[in-house]
């Protein structure tokens, strides 16, 4: 079992640190009252090429659309992650709570990764608390798209949040 993955956000640098330390140019930032957005190139991925990511500290969230490639698609729309995010300046840092919700628009939300959540928290990587509050992120955001027909967009709007992406509107 891995620790939580702990990813940088560095705006004013238009740089993008995964958990591993590995620095990647990003194409596009956007800062909105409601969160961050970033688009950028994904090179040595062999099942995606492209990745648009929102950040949404309020709903303990990371949004992302994966532009795969050909033979690799999967049968979703959005990825969710369920996240704490910290902001500080130009900087914001993600720590990700392992589970996730696998989106397909209009049709079903999946709940994916419990097991590593559970084995997480019961090897102490991460603290009881914290595992609690992944699930209530994650049945909540279930349970809203749920409420909105599965329809990512509709349920944000209720929130006063409206995503743009590059490839989906």
């Amino acid at each position: 079992m891995h620790p939580p993955k702990v990813e940088r956000f560095d705006v004013a640098a238009m740089t993008n640190t995964d958990n591993k330390g590995i620095v990647r140019a990003v194409d596009e930032y956007r800062v909105e009252p409601f969160g961050l957005y970033m688009a950028r190139p994904t090179p040595g991925r062999k099942n995606f090429a492209y990745l648009e990511s929102w950040l949404l500290p309020d709903v303990g969230l990371r949004i992302s659309d994966f532009h795969f490639t050909p033979g690799h698609e999967r049968d979703q729309d959005f990825y969710l992650d369920v996240v704490q995010i910290d902001v500080d300046g130009d900087t914001w840092t993600t720590r990700d709570l392992y589970l996730d919700l696998v989106l397909r628009s209009g049709k079903d939300v999946e709940l994916v990764d419990a097991d590593e959540l559970i084995a997480a928290t019961t090897q102490g990587l991460i603290p009881e608390q914290d595992a609690v509050h992944a699930i209530h992120t994650a049945t909540s955001a279930a349970s809203a798209l749920a409420a909105h027909g599965h329809d990512l967009h509709r349920w944000l709007a209720t929130r006063q949040i409206t995503l743009s992406w590059r490839r989906h509107s």
